[in-house]
C-alpha cells in the first residue's frame, strides 16, 4: 500500500463521532521559519486522506500540522497546533482527539 508519509485523523469526543469539515494545514520548519507545505479538510470519518501526495521525500526535522477548531465548532480553542520530529523514511499518523474544552494527541500507526 503506497500512502502518504503524514496523515491525520480527528475524533469529536463529545459527540463520540469524527469531525468531518475541519480544515488542516501541514508546516515544515525551517531556518527562516515555517513553510507550509500542504492543506486539506476532514472527511466524514475525520480523515485527511490527501495531505502529502505518496511519493513526496519526506524530510527529517519539525513539522507541525494546525487544525482550525474555532472555523469547525466554536469553542475555547480556536485552533489547535500540533508539533512533532520526523525521521525521514517513517510513516507518522497524527490524531486529534477534540472535545470543546480539551484535546490530545499522540502517535498513531
Amino acid at each position: 500500500m503506497n500512502r502518504s508519509p503524514i496523515t491525520t485523523h480527528v475524533l469529536d469526543t463529545a459527540k463520540g463521532k469524527p469531525a468531518a469539515g475541519l480544515d488542516v494545514t501541514l508546516e515544515f520548519r525551517e531556518s527562516g521559519g515555517w513553510s507550509m507545505l500542504a492543506r486539506g479538510t476532514t472527511d466524514r470519518d475525520g480523515r485527511v486522506a490527501t495531505l502529502l501526495d505518496a511519493e513526496y521525500p519526506l524530510l527529517s526535522g519539525t513539522y507541525r500540522l494546525t487544525f482550525a477548531t474555532g472555523e469547525w465548532q466554536k469553542g475555547f480553542y480556536p485552533e489547535v497546533g500540533v508539533t512533532f520530529s520526523v525521521n525521514a523514511g517513517e510513516h507518522y499518523h497524527v490524531p486529534l482527539l477534540l472535545s470543546p474544552y480539551g484535546y490530545s494527541t499522540y502517535r498513531g500507526s
